[in-house]
């Protein structure tokens, strides 16, 4: 069994969508948990806020397989196959960790926004605050200890 951490989001019809994400992932899943949901606002261009969350799985799917069928839950859930980054969307399935791979080709692991985004982090800190991320030597409570987020961010009630 492979650890593996997912963020998701979505800023389309998010009460819908973020659950039906959740539970889909959940399927690729032999146990599986997530972190709070938090709204954010967008970044990078002007939409409705996002609901994001992590959600941390245990799974016997290869990388590569994990990967597509991320993809599919996303074509599923109405996300279009040529979707660009920096717009609104159903639902965004991005692989954060996948035990300790670090890769240069796609997808990219550790993914970057561990370092950019505190969606991202703060609900990772809440999984996994012990966690040395691969190929480095701090945890994540000591990156999210030191980051300093650059956007509104809140825990949804």
């Amino acid at each position: 069994m492979i650890t593996a951490y997912i963020s998701i989001g979505s800023n389309v019809e998010r009460e819908h969508y973020l659950p039906a994400g959740v539970a889909a992932v959940a399927q690729l899943a032999t146990s599986w948990r997530m972190s709070r949901v938090f709204e954010a606002e967008p970044v990078g261009f002007d939409g409705d806020n996002f609901f994001n969350s992590v959600v941390e799985i245990k799974t016997s799917l290869s990388l590569a397989t994990l990967q597509q069928s991320l993809k599919a839950i996303e074509r599923q859930l109405g996300r279009p196959e040529n979707a660009t980054k920096n717009q609104s969307r159903t639902i965004d399935l991005d692989i954060l960790l996948y035990g300790d791979v670090i890769s240069e080709c796609s997808p990219k692991l550790p993914r970057s926004d561990l370092y950019k985004f505190a969606f991202v982090l703060w609900p990772m800190s809440e999984l996994c605050p012990e966690l040395v991320i691969p190929g480095q030597q701090q945890t994540i409570a000591e990156l999210w200890q030191k980051f300093s987020p650059q956007q509104q961010l809140w825990p949804v009630e």
